[in-house]
C-alpha cells in the first residue's frame, strides 16, 4: 500500500518540521536573569519587617483590664492628693506671711493708740483747769501753767488725734487674700476693726470741724500768738507738744496775757471748752477704746494661731 506509506511519511515529516520550529522559538526567547543578591536581601528584610509589623496580639482577660484600670485610678488619685498637699503648703506659707505683716502693723498701732489715750486723759484734765480759770479766775495775772494748758487744750489737735494704719488690711481685702485666714473668729475680728477704723476717722473729722469753728475763731481773738512764737524760738524742738513740756520743766517764764479781755464772755468760753471736752471724752471712751479692745483681741489670736517672729 504505497499511498498509506506516503501519507505516514508526510505526517512524519510534518511532525519533524513542527518539532524543529518549536525548538527554534524556544531558543529565540530572551533568558530571564536572576535578581542581584542585594535586591534579594532587601526583599528578605522587607518580608521580615512586614512580619514584625504585624505581631500576634494576645487577648487580655477581664482581670488584666481591671488591674490596669485600678492602677490608672490610683495614679490619678495620688497625683490629685499630691497637688492638694502642695497647694496647702503654699497657702499655709502665704497665710503665715500675711499674719506676720498684719501683726506688725497692728502692734505698732496698739502702741500709738495707748499713747494717744494717755495724752487725751491729760488733755481732759487740762481742759478742766482751763474751764475753771476762764469761769472765775483772774485773767490779768496769769500763772506759768496757764498758757501751756491754754495751748494744749484748744490749739493742739493733731497731737491728740489717732490715725490708725490699715495698709496691710486693705491689701488683704482688695486682693481677696483674707481667704487665706481659715479662722472664722479672726475674719470676724478683722471686719470689726475695719468698722472701728472708719468710726475713728469719722470722729477725727468731727473734732476737726469743731476746731475750725468755733475754737479757731476764739483763739484768733483771745490767744496771744506772740507767746508761742517766743517759746519756739527758745527751743529748737519741732513738735509743739514737746516744746511745751520742756518749758514746764524749765526755769523759764515767758510773759503771757489774754487778748481782748473786755469782749470776752466768760460763760460762753467756759461752755465752749466743756463741749469740746465732752466730744473728746466721747471719742476716747467709745471709738478709740473699741479700736484698742479689738486690736488687742486680734493680736492675741494671731499669737495663739501663728508663730509670730520678732514679737
Amino acid at each position: 500500500m504505497p499511498d498509506i506509506e506516503n501519507i505516514q511519511e508526510e505526517n512524519l515529516e510534518d511532525q519533524n518540521s513542527i518539532s524543529e520550529n518549536v525548538h527554534s522559538n524556544i531558543s529565540q526567547e530572551p533568558t530571564i536573569e536572576s535578581a542581584p543578591p542585594q535586591i534579594q536581601d532587601s526583599q528578605l528584610q522587607t518580608e521580615n519587617m512586614e512580619v514584625h509589623h504585624h505581631p500576634k496580639v494576645e487577648k487580655k482577660n477581664f482581670k488584666e483590664y481591671l488591674l490596669e484600670g485600678l492602677m490608672i485610678f490610683i495614679a490619678v488619685t495620688l497625683g490629685f492628693f499630691a497637688e492638694n498637699i502642695r497647694e496647702d503648703i503654699t497657702e499655709s506659707k502665704v497665710e503665715k506671711e500675711y499674719a506676720q505683716e498684719l501683726y506688725a502693723e497692728l502692734k505698732d498701732d496698739s502702741v500709738v493708740a495707748a499713747t494717744k489715750l494717755a495724752n487725751r486723759l491729760q488733755k481732759e484734765k487740762d481742759m478742766d483747769y482751763l474751764n475753771s480759770f476762764f469761769k472765775d479766775s483772774s485773767l490779768t495775772n496769769l500763772p506759768k501753767k496757764f498758757y501751756p494748758v491754754y495751748t494744749t487744750s484748744l490749739y493742739l489737735i493733731n497731737t491728740y488725734a489717732f490715725e490708725p494704719k490699715d495698709g496691710v488690711l486693705n491689701q488683704l481685702r482688695n486682693s481677696g487674700s483674707l481667704r487665706y485666714f481659715k479662722s472664722i473668729a479672726l475674719q470676724k475680728l478683722l471686719g470689726d476693726i475695719s468698722v472701728d477704723i472708719n468710726n475713728i476717722r469719722y470722729r477725727n473729722d468731727q473734732e476737726y470741724q469743731y476746731f475750725a469753728n468755733p475754737v479757731k475763731p476764739f483763739l484768733l481773738k483771745y490767744y496771744d500768738w506772740s507767746w508761742l512764737d517766743s517759746l519756739r524760738k527758745q527751743d529748737n524742738t519741732a513738735i509743739v507738744f514737746n516744746v511745751i513740756n520742756n518749758y514746764l520743766q524749765s526755769n523759764r517764764n515767758i510773759e503771757s496775757k489774754v487778748l481782748n479781755i473786755s469782749s470776752l464772755d466768760r460763760a460762753e468760753a467756759s461752755n465752749m471748752i466743756l463741749f469740746w471736752k465732752q466730744m473728746l471724752v466721747s471719742t476716747r471712751s467709745l471709738q478709740l477704746n473699741n479700736y484698742i479692745v479689738t486690736n488687742h483681741k486680734i493680736l492675741q489670736l494671731l499669737r495663739e494661731t501663728y508663730t509670730i517672729e520678732n514679737e
